[in-house]
């Protein structure tokens, strides 16, 4: 059973979300938040697999919400929603630590295999979306830097992978699912499986999603 936490400050979007969840075997709402700060209390005492969890609320906004989340090292996701074209905090809420992200006019199958995803450890963001978006809020990140100022310098994170897993790297961060990696590199898809998982653990990406960002921030793509 996977225990999920609504935290959405419009009374209508809880009932809605919290009808959808409830109609089905595998989940169940373990509780609402209306506000970022009752969020990440709630999350501390209920444990959830997966916060749903709405940017823009008074008081505490979801991006500081997740931060807070994330930094206490349980096992809880959070998965954001977004009102992508609108809103503009969707990347930083990845960057604070969220596991992925949806649009709030998701059909509902996409927000429920989203959640399901989520709650077993793997990206929900579909890889054409997270294009979308990193594209779209790149110009965000600072410029990559040594320590005497120099740019593109070498990043330390990427020290340890081997050139195929540089490679796999740089085509997750292009939008690449494995499917497609598989058969444009030629390699089994269990073999592009097995390349993620050591990049995730090399880089101590979170999730796919960590992974992307990581990605950019280190300039593979862009």
């Amino acid at each position: 059973m996977t225990t999920v936490l609504i935290a959405d400050d419009q009374p209508l979007q809880r009932f809605g979300f919290r009808m959808l969840l409830e109609s089905q075997d595998d989940m169940t709402v373990v509780g609402e938040a209306v506000n970022g700060a009752e969020a990440a209390r709630m999350t501390a005492e209920l444990h959830p697999d997966v916060v749903l969890m709405d940017v823009r609320m008074p008081g505490l906004d979801g991006i500081e919400a997740t931060r807070r989340i994330v930094a206490d090292g349980g096992r809880t996701r959070v998965l954001i929603l977004t009102t992508f074209d609108l809103d503009e905090y969707a990347y930083a809420g990845l960057r604070a630590g969220a596991s992925g992200f949806l649009v709030k006019d998701a059909q509902p199958e996409e927000l429920l295999s989203g959640i399901r995803a989520v709650a077993t450890g793997d990206a929900v963001v579909a890889p054409s979306l997270t294009r979308r978006l990193l594209d779209a809020y790149v110009h965000h990140l600072p410029a990559a830097t040594g320590p005497d100022n120099s740019p593109d310098a070498p990043d330390p994170r990427l020290s340890s992978l081997t050139d195929r897993e540089t490679e796999i790297l740089r085509v997750m961060g292009q939008g690449w699912t494995n499917t497609e990696m598989a058969e444009r590199l030629h390699l089994a898809e269990s073999t592009v499986k097995t390349h993620v998982g050591r990049i995730l653990a090399k880089t101590g990406s979170r999730d796919r999603v960590q992974a992307v960002i990581l990605a950019y921030d280190t300039k593979l793509v862009g």
